[in-house]
């Protein structure tokens, strides 16, 4: 009895962990938002680096989904660039300038926010 009860846990599990779940374009807009409005002056290192985690965790969300990259050039260009973008090379790491790991928040903000909106347009959803 609990084995066939573990076994229909797992499968709620897995479902719930699947790809049913929907994307919270809002979250991820309000995010490339505070990104985007944050100036280089004003922003803390630690502010930079928690933005970018989410950010990074944001862009490769999107780079999960299908965006339509084999039939458009664009956006084939677009998740290469995002692949690039989140590698661990690319990464901005604790010697990392603070000026170069802004400059990443901003680009990893500026492509999310670009995929954002053509996972909306594909999927026929509004965009925040």
């Amino acid at each position: 009895m609990s084995v066939a009860s573990i076994g229909k846990a797992r499968k709620a599990a897995e479902s719930v962990a699947g790809d049913d779940l929907p994307i919270d374009l809002e979250a991820i807009a309000s995010q490339t938002d505070v990104a985007l409005a944050m100036e280089l002056s004003t922003s803390t290192r630690e502010d930079i680096d928690r933005i970018t985690l989410s950010m990074v965790g944001h862009l490769n969300l999107m780079l999960c989904e299908e965006l339509g990259a084999r039939e458009d050039e664009g956006v084939r260009k677009l998740v290469r660039q995002g692949y690039d973008l989140i590698s661990h090379e690319k990464r901005p790491t604790v010697e990392t300038p603070s000026f170069v790991a802004f400059h990443y928040l901003r680009d990893a903000g500026a492509l999310t926010r670009r995929l954002m909106r053509i996972y909306a347009e594909r999927n026929d959803l509004d965009v925040p």
